[in-house]
């Protein structure tokens, strides 16, 4: 099973380029229902398009933002989403015992991923490779 962090999930949504070609590329030798994300990704990027959405002043801005959000909607319904359940907020707590210093967030995903001993994909290698025993790799590199 592979995870995908937010960085990977976003470029899904709406990259281009070779590090697009190079995620999907790879996932596709991975079966969709090993593909996954976490609730926590879901809610990162959530805040950011409603946000986005909140932000925006006239109709045809409103129509663009609501767009966006749907097509965000779209991909959350065809991707399997990880809980954060007591397995993980046990992980979590250890994690934060530790005291490395890593955003909550990333945490949070973390202890997702260490409790379902999968890999996790992401572009922020510096922060996710501080935490012991995790499975981290880039895969738009």
């Amino acid at each position: 099973m592979v995870i995908l962090d937010t960085d990977h999930v976003s470029l899904l949504e709406r990259g281009r380029g070779d590090d697009l070609l190079r995620l999907r590329a790879r996932l596709s030798l991975i079966s969709p229902p090993d593909r996954v994300t976490t609730i926590i990704t879901y809610e990162e990027q959530s805040r950011g398009w409603l946000a986005y959405v909140a932000r925006s002043r006239t109709l045809s801005q409103q129509i663009d933002a609501y767009r966006k959000l749907n097509h965000n909607l779209q991909l959350y319904r065809k991707i399997q989403v990880l809980e954060f359940d007591e397995q993980a907020a046990t992980e979590f707590q250890r994690l934060r015992n530790l005291a490395i210093r890593v955003g909550t967030m990333d945490l949070k995903i973390a202890a997702i991923v260490l409790v379902r001993a999968a890999k996790l994909l992401s572009g922020n290698l510096v922060d996710f490779r501080k935490i012991p025993n995790l499975d981290v790799e880039d895969w738009t590199r």
